[in-house]
């Protein structure tokens, strides 16, 4: 069952959501009498309780691949305030910002594209050789960009509109879309 949140009106702040999230984050997942929140934590939480078969993980089996993901979802999770906060997803799912980029949010995006132009291989529909979670992440980043219309690489922008076609991400868009 999905709860819908309403973070405009702070119901993550409420009494009934801080008694299922420490941390008064959104997502937060309940399984049993347990709650776990942030996204990647769920991830690897599911992975683990409910192991896929291989080919549908998400995260890679190779260790040393599994760690990049994991490398680059703690690092577009903490850093970027700055593109965050003036590209918020909203822009994705509601309407785009017409206010021009700060000086740091544009540092942000230099160091953004340099870092994903570096992590995806020429030619290279993946971050890791296989699609994973981390993936889905990084679009997102970039999304936030792409979707409002700011300059961005072609090479990333084409990697944004192949990962946002993957079904799975158009049924999460979708239920974004109608719930928002």
């Amino acid at each position: 069952m999905i709860d819908v949140v309403d973070l405009d009106a702070q119901q993550n702040l409420q009494p009934a959501y801080r008694a299922r999230s420490v941390t008064c984050r959104v997502p937060t997942l309940a399984h049993g009498g347990f709650s776990v929140s942030e996204s990647s934590a769920i991830t690897e939480y599911l992975e683990e309780v409910f192991p896929p078969p291989a080919y549908a993980a998400v995260y890679p089996q190779d260790p040393v691949a599994r760690a990049r993901a994991r490398q680059v979802q703690a690092w577009l999770r903490s850093d970027f305030m700055p593109i965050r906060e003036e590209r918020p997803t909203t822009v994705i799912f509601r309407q785009p910002s017409h206010q021009p980029l700060s000086q740091k949010a544009r540092l942000s995006v230099q160091k953004l594209f340099e870092a994903a132009e570096s992590l995806l291989a020429p030619g290279a529909d993946t971050l890791v050789g296989q699609w994973c979670i981390a993936d889905l992440d990084l679009a997102l980043m970039l999304n936030r960009l792409v979707a409002n219309g700011d300059p961005a690489p072609e090479r990333l922008a084409a990697y944004v509109r192949r990962q946002w076609r993957r079904p799975s991400v158009q049924a999460w868009v979708e239920l974004s879309r109608s719930k928002a």
